[in-house]
Order: structure tokens, then C-alpha cells, then sequence
């Protein structure tokens, strides 16, 4: 009789509702590459943040994620097809907000894939040295301070470690036109959306 229980052990039957926070790490290979690589030398970033999950019966998910980028680079220019720095310091500081709700199909107790849609909000806040020709040095101002919503899918896989404590990693893509395009190199590049393709990480505590 003993062996049954045993076997159970960690996985056993989920609650109909399970509340789950969770840590988010993302690599991001954005779509305007062309206005990443000017200002940053580099098309991929690193984003930072957390949310929570909401499951119900183990199957049908709603998530809310928050996470950040901030990263200081150059003000650059494009003519001739060729990218040329000013030597100008700018800060870019990304803040995605997504709402998705989607399904886990049932593999195994362990493995869990799943797949989500929804839409985001996101704020992005350019700042860069000397912006107000006006002020005095070592100022700093706002060249652009915006909001926009976008459209978010993804896909992937959560392991479960234990019955309190699973990680998951997914492949999401976002598609957020409108906040870049309108000045700058992004202009210069014929370029207006800010998403691109992700590699996702998360620790999740929770059933």
C-alpha cells in the first residue's frame, strides 16, 4: 500500500485554480536591426522582470509579465547604406507590460507545453546627452517618451522540478509598430517596429 503513495510523490493531482508567481529572463533579437546595431553595436538585449500566472485545472493559463531593458549607447546617423556614430550618449529604456492567456497541453505530469497569445504595452523613454541644446552640460533630456500597444504570441515548454517549483522556456514574438520610425536613425532606416523574437526563461513557484 505503501508504494502507490510514493509513487505520487511530488505530482499529484493539481488544484482547480493555482495562483503562480514567477522570474523572467529574456534575449531579445529585435526586428529594426538596423537602428539597434547603429546605436548599440549589437541587434539582441537583455530584458529583466516577473509576473504571475493564473492556471485553471492545470490547463487554460492567463499571465501578466512586467519586465525592463535599459541600456546606454550612441546617437548615429545612416547615409549610404553605412551607420556612423556621434558620439553622443543615449539611454534606451524599454518597459513591456503583456497580458496572454493560453493553453498547457497535457504531455507527461513533468512536461508541459504550452501555447499563448495577447497584447502588451509598451513605454519606451529615449534620453540623450545634450538634448536641449540649451542647457548647460552634462544635461540630460527626453528625445522621445512614448507608449504603444503591441501584439505578443508564444510557445514552449514548462518543466516541473516539483510540485512547487517548475521553470519554463519559451520562443515569443512581439509585433510593436508606431514607436520607432517617426525620427532618427530609425527613420533613416526605414524601420517602426520595436519587437523581434525572444528566447524566454522562468523559475515559477506554484502548482
Amino acid at each position: 500500500m505503501a508504494a502507490p503513495v510514493a509513487a505520487q510523490g511530488a505530482y499529484d493531482e493539481p488544484p482547480a485554480l493555482s495562483i503562480r508567481p514567477f522570474a523572467l529572463g529574456t534575449v531579445q533579437s529585435f526586428t529594426a536591426v538596423d537602428t539597434f546595431d547603429a546605436v548599440f553595436g549589437r541587434t539582441y538585449e537583455g530584458f529583466f522582470g516577473g509576473g504571475v500566472q493564473a492556471v485553471v485545472h492545470d490547463r487554460y493559463f492567463v499571465e501578466l509579465t512586467a519586465s525592463r531593458f535599459k541600456r546606454t549607447g550612441q546617437q548615429a546617423f545612416i547615409s549610404g547604406g553605412q551607420k556612423f556614430s556621434l558620439g553622443i550618449p543615449q539611454t534606451v529604456t524599454i518597459t513591456p507590460l503583456e497580458v496572454t492567456a493560453g493553453y498547457r497541453f497535457k504531455l507527461s505530469p513533468r512536461v508541459r507545453p504550452y501555447a499563448a497569445v495577447g497584447v502588451g504595452l509598451y513605454k519606451y523613454l529615449q534620453e540623450s546627452d545634450f538634448a536641449d541644446p540649451n542647457a548647460p552640460p552634462p544635461a540630460r533630456g527626453v528625445d522621445l517618451d512614448t507608449r504603444h500597444v503591441g501584439f505578443v504570441v508564444n510557445g514552449g515548454v514548462e518543466f516541473r522540478a516539483h510540485r512547487w517549483f517548475g521553470v519554463g522556456a519559451d520562443v515569443q514574438y512581439t509585433h510593436v509598430p508606431g514607436i520607432l520610425g517617426s525620427g532618427g536613425v530609425s527613420q533613416q532606416a526605414g524601420e517602426n517596429d520595436l519587437g523581434g523574437v525572444a528566447a524566454r526563461l522562468k523559475l515559477i513557484v506554484g502548482r
